[in-house]
């Protein structure tokens, strides 16, 4: 912090938390967008089935966690081990540690979960294995996927530099 310039460092601190709102809330829209197409599907398939299927709320609950923990992941710098590399390795590397990343961050919250409960570690990781592993491999394909578009755009717009990207699909020519 600079004592010569509170003001400007008061306007700094400012813009950065509106750029992370920004950043932020342009995540959950993109990830409620992709999560709200597979509902869809399933719901769409299993209607086929005569089963109803109205978790609607999943895609955005979803959305909203996601886009915290890659906020997260990009604060601890995750995924910038093939930085300086071509643009798909760079999107391939983020879209796996991203993955991970989640996975990791699932698991430790249902096992917090279990602890809270006082049912203890074991309960937690239970209750993972309880949803069944074909649920549990759909879901990590659907986040791993899904972030593969997801960083590809993020990674193009910095490698074009700042504002680039936006300008070329929000702006008149």
């Amino acid at each position: 912090m600079s004592a010569d310039n509170p003001i400007k460092e008061s306007a700094g601190w400012k813009q950065r938390i509106k750029h992370e709102l920004l950043v932020y809330w342009a995540n959950v829209v993109y990830l409620a967008i992709f999560f709200g197409v597979f509902t869809w599907y399933r719901r769409l398939i299993l209607a086929e089935y005569r089963i109803t299927y109205l978790h609607y709320g999943w895609a955005v609950i979803e959305a909203l966690i996601l886009a915290k923990v890659i906020l997260v992941g990009d604060a601890l710098r995750l995924g910038r081990g093939f930085e300086g590399k071509p643009l798909i390795l760079r999107v391939l590397d983020k879209a796996v540690v991203f993955s991970l990343f989640v996975g990791l961050f699932a698991v430790l919250e249902h096992v917090i979960e279990g602890l809270m409960h006082g049912k203890g570690f074991a309960e937690g990781i239970h209750k993972i294995l309880a949803e069944g592993k074909d649920e549990l491999l759909a879901r990590c394909l659907l986040t791993f996927f899904a972030f593969i578009p997801f960083f590809a755009f993020k990674e193009l717009g910095r490698a074009m530099g700042n504002g680039k990207l936006r300008e070329l699909f929000f702006s008149r020519r």
